[in-house]
């Protein structure tokens, strides 16, 4: 067959996503790169927490999915010819969910069979499988769960091209995504193109993460001695591939969840493999500019295996094999004004030979390295970087739209090939705002609408709020987050408390309880809160907020209180449930809460976040407490794999 693009749909079990949250993300998630003290010679230049930001804002966290999934039908995008078949999810970030090597029926990524929402991305909801395209910020990606803009078209020789693109609002970007197979081609190529149209250097972030089964016996392949990775709390380099005592390419033998972020001479090809005990496997190859090659693996004890269950049904166990555009993924790159950061990559099955994969680390590497070089992969790929970069540029026809965020973007002089749809209601009365500077003004009760305030037009709020919208609450509490985003706290509580004076609403008193929050006023933060919570007791987004505030302003009898004064649809909600057996425990009512934590086979907390140990730590202490003897963490509560 000739190569083609279809679109079409498929069946998979799947979670409802659910809305997004009324309120917007002020105090963040936990991201474990951020927390992390570095131990590095002066030359190793990996831009050590460059580009960290606390919080997802101005995107809204996805906090109200469950662990429930039922049968959905979803769009696809697929490109076939007679070697591959790799499928899409344009509505899910663009991943690349399936790739099929034809010849050996075989799929060379891991693809799960449900799509189950778990709290470990940037804004929450994320699903493990498949290729994710990470852009912009440190973590996985905010777009990762929504529908990207979709387009295809033709190259000169009729070969079909499916395009997906969107903007970036963290960093202001419009990236772009090409993919094709040639007529009679075994690899999926890949043009990739970030765009920064403003007149600043930006922090930039790409990795694409690459799902790919744990094979018995498997091994990676990559061409480094050394790697960059956390032990002893820190970052050090270190020497592959023994690393305490273990051979991490075998990465069966890691015992614990670990990132190893290669570093590949700036001389050598940049590739990484997987591959199966008979030498079989995914090979991903890229041009120079995506340089860096990482593995993440769960690791194999107790906490490990759980979360590997914990993602899945019955799709079995995967690692990641990563490649991004700095040495590690602690910082981001310093982006040029005016630039445009393009690059090729190639995913495509790879097969060493028996008596090579019986080798040790350096010779494995060294026998694939040859391998692309005599077959000119490499120089090849570049070739066809630079051939395609016009077509890059070319317009094609859409086939669906993504957000519309990107059609109110000013500058696109990088960009202007790219169609953007203005389509939300929402958008449409912002736009309006930036034309005329006066803005509409809501219902008190509703929930705010969008969230456009930043340090870049902070000054434009500002001059519309003393040119007409004086008596406005919402753009007064829209002023008040543009200044808590640029940290200017006092200016902010004095715009949510002049919101308060107009109109008292849920909103700005969430807002003020956060500011109160990271200012050190927790009483004021939890007095804040609970006036919120009397607005809005039904809503599950804004109570999951409200609550944590209240925990981390250590309120716990308030905390008490509150959740009592819960209906009882309400205290189901596992998270709140949470917040309440642990504010029990912190008043020392260690039996009641022993008791709601065990109940009905004990607390399952479908947005636990990776890395969070507080379940596990809770129980160990409420036991220790009543028993007065410590305890290994059930499996059931063990999410430890750190």
């Amino acid at each position: 067959m000739s190569a083609e693009l279809r679109f079409e749909t498929m069946k998979i079990k799947a979670a409802e996503k659910g809305a997004e949250c009324s309120v917007p993300d002020l105090l963040g998630e936990l991201i474990l790169q951020n927390r992390l003290e570095f131990h590095l010679d002066e030359e190793d230049e990996i831009y050590e927490a460059y580009g960290r930001k606390p919080n997802a804002y101005p995107y809204r966290q996805y906090n109200t999915y469950t662990r429930d999934v039922e049968e959905k039908e979803i769009r696809t995008a697929v490109l076939e010819n007679d070697h591959l078949k790799a499928v899409f999810l344009p509505e899910y970030g663009g991943r690349l969910w399936e790739l099929w090597d034809k010849e050996t029926g075989r799929n060379l990524l891991y693809t799960n069979d449900v799509l189950r929402f778990s709290n470990l991305a940037v804004r929450n909801a994320w699903f493990s499988g498949g290729v994710e395209w990470n852009i912009g910020v440190i973590g996985h990606t905010p777009l990762t769960a929504d529908s990207m803009y979709t387009a295809k078209l033709e190259d000169e020789k009729g070969t079909p091209v499916l395009r997906m693109y969107e903007y970036e609002r963290i960093r202001n970007v419009i990236y772009q995504m090409d993919f094709w197979l040639e007529q009679d081609g075994r690899v999926l190529n890949c043009h990739m193109r970030i765009a920064n149209e403003s007149a600043e250097v930006i922090p930039m972030y790409w990795w694409s993460n690459i799902a790919v089964p744990e094979y018995e016996n498997g091994r990676v392949v990559v061409p480094a001695d050394k790697a960059f990775t956390h032990l002893s709390g820190g970052v050090y380099k270190v020497d592959i591939p023994m690393v305490e005592g273990i051979d991490i390419t075998n990465y069966e033998k890691i015992p614990k969840s670990v990132d190893y972020f290669f570093d590949i001479p700036k001389n050598s090809p940049k590739y990484i493999a997987n591959v199966d005990e008979n030498g079989w496997g995914l090979l991903h190859l890229s041009t120079d500019r995506l340089r860096s090659r990482k593995l993440f693996c769960w690791g194999n004890n107790d906490a490990s295996d759980h979360w590997q269950e914990f993602l899945t049904e019955q799709a079995g166990r995967y690692i990641e094999i990563q490649a991004g555009l700095a040495k590690t993924q602690y910082g981001c790159l310093p982006m040029a004004p005016h630039t445009s950061w393009e690059w090729m990559e190639q995913y495509g099955a790879v097969q060493l030979p028996k008596e090579e994969l019986g080798k040790p680390h350096a010779e494995r590497a060294a026998y694939l390295t040859g391998k692309i070089i005599r077959e000119q992969a490499d120089a090849k790929l570049e070739q066809t970087l630079q051939s395609t970069k016009v077509r890059m540029k070319q317009k094609a026809e859409l086939v669906c739209a993504g957000s519309g965020y990107g059609a109110l973007k000013k500058e696109r002089s990088l960009t202007g090939h790219l169609d953007f749809v203005l389509h939300e209601d929402s958008l449409k009365k912002w736009a309006q705002f930036f034309e005329t500077s006066h803005l509409h003004c809501p219902n008190p009760q509703d929930a705010p609408d969008e969230f456009l305030a930043d340090v870049d037009n902070l000054e434009f709020f500002k001059k519309s709020v003393e040119n007409g919208n004086q008596n406005n609450w919402y753009a007064h509490y829209q002023l008040g987050l543009g200044y808590y985003t640029a940290g200017d706290y006092q200016a902010a509580r004095q715009e949510m408390e002049q919101s308060l004076a107009l109109a008292d609403n849920p909103w700005a008193l969430h807002a003020l309880g956060c500011i109160c929050l990271v200012t050190g006023r927790k009483e004021e933060a939890a007095a804040c809160v609970v006036r919120g919570i009397q607005w809005k007791k039904t809503e599950v987004s804004y109570l999951k907020e409200g609550f944590k505030i209240l925990y981390l302003s250590d309120a716990y009898e308030t905390l008490c209180r509150e959740y009592q004064a819960l209906a009882r649809e309400e205290q189901q909600i596992e998270k709140l449930r949470f917040y309440h057996i642990s504010a029990l425990h912190k008043l020392g009512k260690e039996k009641e809460a022993y008791e709601l934590l065990e109940k009905d086979g004990g607390l399952v907390l479908p947005d636990i976040r990776e890395g969070e140990d507080s379940v596990a730590n809770l129980w160990c202490e409420i036991y220790e407490n009543l028993y007065g003897e410590k305890k290994p963490v059930p499996h059931r509560y063990n999410f430890k794999a750190y």
